[in-house]
């Protein structure tokens, strides 16, 4: 760097980004004195001048200590619950192994294309949600405020899941597992099975009773539930130590939180395939239920609707913690390779889970099967007794008292056509394996309910329960890093507060908000946020996204900023999705999930203690309300920004927010006085129409047309810098 350019470093107390290139591109024609009497460099020389002032930018943000941990964020992040008790759900729902092609297809034409362009943003800009969208377009920065609106509301109730988790895995540690049987309730006279737990079963009883010990209704609120409570208190403390240094140490955790869940999906599968029924889990899975379903199915808008809400989802994007996780990165770093790579990582984590679902539910109904098989027998043999089936439609070789499936499926049907008008009345099950299979759930129903029936029944079933619920700890807690990442990252660059003292702050808050999630109606206000809270909100934001980088910063200038930034020019796939293909694909996605909202009643499924089962219930009128407010407060920030900074409602010299200045990687408030066009920080008038510098209060921005785009010195920010307001100084001392 140039003698004098430290002079005025040291000066202006490291408050000025220069470089020689950047004062020449500014000067007026006329100024030749000027220009020679400064240092001649050639382009090598500038090269060497940007990578010393970017290694000073890069050294006051931190850096992942690897890539290996960064791409271990970047999956923990997108590979969470979703991937476990989700995808299974809609494989077998929409058709099994068919319903992987749209997916497939929806991953490469919304997911991949839409994650890379957050990973890029981020990366070249290196700043949360917040500064990445004011930067590119300041009246789109409500994009940003409403990302870290989003992930607040889904951290709240996305932490009360782990809460569960933690509660479940506390009572682990014994043998036989509490939810293994139904309670005996003693009264004076004698003993006898819980009602409640005898109407539905050991596992639905312990989730509703015994853990969450659930109201009737929303508007019942029965008070706190204080093991869940404490449980939630938990999980917070736990998110808390690991975010307070930012990814100094959350970075480190990931080692652990992102690649445990693979060993315990491995070690399931591994023994689900030697138990019996595991292949026909699998089986079920990939099977579909009639004839051409497959070609069907892919007629279906819905089958695409949800594999597109899937993708959507799986990657994270729109919360802000994939723009944050990347601004961390180095600025040459191939993003194309980890956006390809964290795509299809998710993916196969999806499918894996799958497998693991479904074996281990195939063992669960082969086990049930053959209780009712055993059972429906002993029935069997009691209407030979009794000589309402005659013995001699019996085959001689069938033993009833060891009976085989196949033997049993035989006698069945052979009663059936014997006994064909009075069959009813002796109330036989066919005991299809199937049938236990076609139950199909998701969610807490599968995580809490199903699963653990099914571990109940496996050998040495307190440890495979351990193993169960410290992984689905482990991946709710990766998502909740980059969910609170989305948080911490953006305001830390906005505002510049301390992150640790913001850490405590938000957890804090967050946690005591979220006492309404623990409450004995808390699991219907989980459902309510899961439902209005991040859907529709997060659409918006990336439609937003998308449109934002294709139309109003540019897609071509874009793709230029990428061609700078990787080194080579991404394949012109990108240029088609980014422009067309994504935001239609979005915009269908977005119509089909409001008239999908719109068709389906808001309500919840309510667990009903009389009955033992659970009836759908409507949302009261201030149930209403509070959907409404969820969405409407979501997506708030980005009309509001847009108000402000079109029509100027707020001064810029007020320090409010809607003026944000990058400065040696640091957030600034902007000068009242920016010329050029006011709509971007990137867009202004091209070098010929520049005045020359007057070395006062004045800014210097580098223009989008200036031929030295490629090397400013923060060139990772994308086009252009921002010079700091100084004092009026002799040209001598420059």
């Amino acid at each position: 760097m140039p003698k004098n350019s430290k002079v005025v470093k040291r000066e202006l107390d490291d408050e000025v980004i220069e470089s020689v290139k950047d004062l020449l591109s500014n000067e007026d024609s006329a100024d030749d004195a000027f220009k020679k009497s400064e240092l001649i460099v050639d382009v090598q020389e500038e090269k060497d001048i940007d990578v010393e002032e970017e290694s000073e930018v890069e050294d006051e943000r931190p850096a992942w200590n690897s890539k290996l941990q960064y791409i271990l964020a970047q999956v923990g992040f997108s590979v969470g619950l979703g991937n476990v008790w989700r995808f299974p759900y809609l494989c077998q729902k929409n058709g099994g192994g068919a319903y992987l092609l749209p997916y497939l297809i929806l991953l490469l034409v919304i997911g991949i294309p839409l994650f890379f362009l957050e990973l890029s943003v981020g990366q070249r800009i290196r700043r949360g949600s917040i500064g990445v969208w004011n930067y590119i377009s300041p009246k789109l920065g409500g994009i940003g405020f409403a990302s870290c609106v989003v992930c607040f509301f889904v951290a709240l109730y996305y932490n009360v899941i782990i809460g569960w988790s933690l509660f479940y895995f506390s009572q682990s540690f014994q043998q036989p597992l509490p939810w293994d049987q139904c309670p005996l309730v003693k009264n004076a006279s004698h003993t006898f099975v819980e009602p409640e737990c005898e109407k539905s079963s050991a596992t639905t009883y312990y989730w509703y009773r015994e853990a969450l010990n659930i109201s009737s209704s929303i508007s019942e609120s029965g008070g706190l539930n204080w093991k869940m409570t404490v449980c939630l208190l938990a999980a917070w403390v736990v998110v808390c130590l690991a975010m307070i240094k930012g990814i100094q140490s959350s970075g480190k955790i990931m080692y652990f939180s992102s690649l445990f869940p693979y060993v315990v999906l491995i070690c399931f599968l591994i023994r689900a395939l030697l138990l019996n029924g595991s292949i026909d889990g699998i089986r079920h899975m990939f099977t579909p239920k009639v004839e051409n379903l497959h070609l069907e199915m892919m007629l279906e808008p819905k089958v695409w609707r949800e594999a597109a809400t899937q993708v959507f989802f799986a990657l994270g994007l729109g919360f802000g913690g994939v723009i944050a996780f990347s601004s961390y990165n180095k600025r040459d770093n191939n993003c194309h390779f980890d956006a390809v790579l964290v795509s299809f990582i998710n993916f196969f984590t999806s499918v894996l889970a799958t497998l693991v679902v479904f074996a281990v539910l195939g063992f669960k109904a082969n086990v049930i099967n053959e209780k009712c098989i055993a059972e429906n027998s002993k029935m069997i043999v009691k209407f030979l007794r009794m000589g309402n089936i005659s013995q001699d439609i019996i085959p001689h070789h069938i033993n009833l008292s060891a009976v085989t499936t196949e033997d049993y499926h035989l006698v069945y049907d052979i009663i059936q056509k014997v006994k064909e008008e009075e069959f009813p009345a002796l109330h036989l099950n066919s005991c299809q394996i199937e049938d236990e299979l076609n139950k199909a759930v998701q969610g807490t129903g599968l995580a809490f309910i199903a699963f653990t029936e099914a571990m109940t029944h496996f050998p040495a079933s307190p440890f495979w329960s351990v193993m169960f619920f410290l992984m689905l700890v482990n991946l709710g807690l990766g998502s909740m890093f980059g969910t609170i990442e989305g948080i911490i990252t953006p305001v830390v660059d906005t505002f510049k507060v301390r992150k640790e003292i913001l850490t405590v702050i938000c957890c804090l808050l967050a946690f005591c908000i979220g006492l309404i999630f623990v409450q004995r109606s808390g699991n219907y206000f989980v459902t309510m946020f899961d439902d209005y809270s991040a859907t529709l909100p997060l659409l918006i934001v990336v439609i937003l996204e998308n449109i934002a980088v294709s139309f109003v910063y540019g897609i071509d200038k874009f793709m230029e900023d990428l061609k700078d930034m990787l080194g080579f020019a991404p394949n012109r796939y990108y240029y088609y999705m980014w422009k067309y293909i994504s935001p239609l694909m979005l915009l269908s996605l977005l119509i089909a999930s409001v008239v999908n909202m719109g068709l389906s009643p808001p309500g919840y499924n309510a667990w009903i203690e009389d009955k033992a089962s659970e009836e759908f219930l409507s949302y009261p009128t201030w149930g209403m309300v509070v959907c409404i407010l969820l969405m409407v407060l979501a997506i708030l920030p980005v009309p509001a920004v847009f108000v402000i900074r079109r029509c100027n409602l707020i001064d810029n010299s007020s320090g409010n927010l809607a003026s944000v200045t990058y400065k040696r990687g640091r957030v600034l408030k902007e000068p009242v006085n920016l010329e050029g066009d006011d709509a971007s920080l990137i867009h202004g008038k091209i070098p010929s129409e520049m005045s020359s510098p007057n070395f006062g209060k004045n800014i210097y921005r580098k223009q989008s047309g200036s031929p030295t785009l490629d090397t400013a010195p923060n060139g990772r920010y994308g086009i252009g810098y921002l010079m700091a307001d100084m004092p009026d100084m002799p040209e001598s001392d420059l």
